[in-house]
């Protein structure tokens, strides 16, 4: 009897002690006061916002504490995809604004209405509405125009010196629009199908920017710049993966924040 007694006090006292370190880390992870502004190209991998890793930014952005407020350009798209079968759809048309709400659940703001001067920081997911809606990237590459408030909020953030996080294919908005920024898409070889978007590294370089090979796990920090990306969908791996590595950009983002 005595020794069941204190078998259990013993089970009673690890789980207390695990049930305090797990309200500790979650108190501490939720400290985060910054204000930050995160921009969607639409809704959808393959015409807009990869909607996976916008849900894994707004979790990791929610879990450190931080005030989000979304944005998106009020624009057409470059053209509408059928994603089931991944053909363009000609006769129909749609808006970057209005397609990005349904992953805002309708809190979204015009782009052109985003002051620096009213957040602390911005992060841009990827899909290809960032090569398609939010620059020409996927039909010029290294000759593509940005969307002129993409390319103003960008530089207005860049010489507010507050952090800028882009992951999957967005990286290449601030290779256009900073120069000399030090970013990562993760590796520069396919190695067999892995990363089959390693071309945009040639990209990159050609546009005068530096290319860091980084793991899907991984984000990479451009100090000087405060400029914080990682790879995501440029990999071909488990989602859990590519949440891991977008957690790791947005602790950055909001580190490097200093709120």
């Amino acid at each position: 009897m005595l020794r069941t007694m204190f078998v259990l006090r013993s089970l009673f006292r690890t789980a207390h002690f695990r049930y305090a370190a797990a309200a500790q880390f979650h108190a501490s992870s939720n400290c985060s006061s910054a204000k930050v502004a995160v921009v969607f190209s639409g809704c959808g991998v393959y015409d807009g916002t990869e909607i996976h890793e916008a849900s894994a930014i707004l979790v990791h952005l929610s879990r450190g504490g931080a005030e989000v407020q979304m944005f998106a350009p009020d624009v057409s798209q470059m053209h509408v995809i059928d994603h089931s079968k991944g053909q363009p759809v000609e006769t129909e048309s749609r808006n970057v604004l209005s397609e990005s709400a349904r992953i805002a659940r309708g809190n979204i703001t015009d782009l052109a209405k985003l002051s620096a001067s009213n957040h602390d920081a911005i992060i841009f997911p990827g899909g290809f509405g960032a090569a398609k809606n939010l620059s020409t990237f996927a039909i010029d590459g290294k000759d593509c125009k940005v969307n002129k408030e993409v390319e103003r909020v960008l530089k207005d953030f860049h010489k507010a010196g507050k952090p800028i996080g882009l992951c999957c294919i967005s990286p290449v908005l601030a290779a256009r629009v900073l120069p000399g920024v030090d970013v990562t898409v993760g590796h520069e070889e396919e190695e067999g199908g892995k990363w089959p978007y390693a071309g945009t590294t040639q990209a990159i370089t050609a546009l005068g920017a530096k290319h860091t090979v980084k793991e899907v796990t991984e984000s990479h920090v451009d100090q000087k710049n405060k400029v914080v990306t990682t790879p995501a969908f440029m990999c071909e791996t488990k989602l859990h993966l590519i949440f891991d590595g977008i957690g790791a950009m947005v602790r950055d983002v909001l580190k490097l924040s200093g709120k």
